[in-house]
């Protein structure tokens, strides 16, 4: 398995017909922040890093993209100081993915679920997911992920970031989406957000009261891929998916009620 060459994953995007990459690490954040025991990395055989939230021992949410065209992956933490990669027993990508959502102008759920082939340490902590109707504009959400700190230095992945920001609504009121951006530059100027590697990462409450949405890509001023807009898929409107594809495991993720 090769993991040196830490980057963002391919070009695939969801949801909406933009070009723009993948969502990576967490860029002008601070280190640590919310649901940090509740996540972990999510590595592909292409060199590629995403993040993944635990919902139980042995089940972990991430973005589809991540686990897309039927790479090999592992599942990546660290024990003592020294690296861990376990692979996945079972991958269950969400029906409506669609890898050429970009060329093909169709709606894609970047969701996937990964169940392990063996139980997660007890120190890693299931994740409640958030029910109910979504944040509205101007709302606060927290961003986190492994991802890079500075666009393009792949050498600044590895580390819990996140970052505080606010809902946004560039296309209106979203049902299956999640915007966020920086509550000063309101995405159209740079500041924190989503970069490479921050893919399948959370999205959550203020006070990490609940992921929201998972994050899958995000777009920067002038040319960059960083810095403006975050995007991430929500998770109430995938309940039943997420609930049956858990159960037919004979697992279960904890969900809390929508503010």
């Amino acid at each position: 398995m090769r993991i040196g060459r830490l980057i963002s994953l391919g070009s695939v995007v969801c949801g909406l017909a933009l070009a723009v990459p993948q969502a990576g690490a967490v860029v002008a954040g601070r280190e640590g922040g919310p649901l940090g025991g509740s996540t972990l990395m999510v590595l592909n055989a292409r060199g590629g890093v995403c993040t993944g939230i635990v919902l139980s021992p042995r089940t972990v949410l991430t973005a589809a993209h991540c686990a897309a065209g039927g790479t090999e992956l592992r599942i990546h933490w660290k024990d003592g100081g020294e690296p861990v990669l376990l692979p996945p027993a079972a991958v269950a990508m969400h029906p409506d993915f669609r890898a050429n959502a970009v060329a093909t102008r169709q709606r894609s759920i970047d969701l996937a679920l990964l169940r392990l082939s063996q139980p997660l340490p007890g120190r890693f902590r299931p994740a409640d997911l958030r029910d109910g109707a979504p944040p509205r504009s101007g709302a606060p959400v927290v961003l986190a992920g492994y991802g890079v700190s500075r666009e393009g230095e792949a050498r600044s992945t590895g580390v819990y970031r996140s970052a505080a920001l606010a809902v946004v609504e560039p296309y209106g009121p979203g049902k299956l989406l999640l915007w966020a951006a920086d509550p000063v530059g309101a995405g159209k100027t740079a500041g924190p957000g989503a970069c490479q590697g921050d893919s399948g990462g959370p999205m959550m409450g203020r006070d990490g009261d609940g992921v929201i949405a998972v994050t899958s890509w995000s777009t920067g001023p002038s040319g960059k891929s960083c810095g403006l807009l975050s995007q991430g898929v929500l998770v109430a409107p995938q309940r039943r998916w997420i609930d049956g594809t858990l159960a037919g495991w004979g697992e279960r993720a904890s969900w809390s009620p929508g503010s």
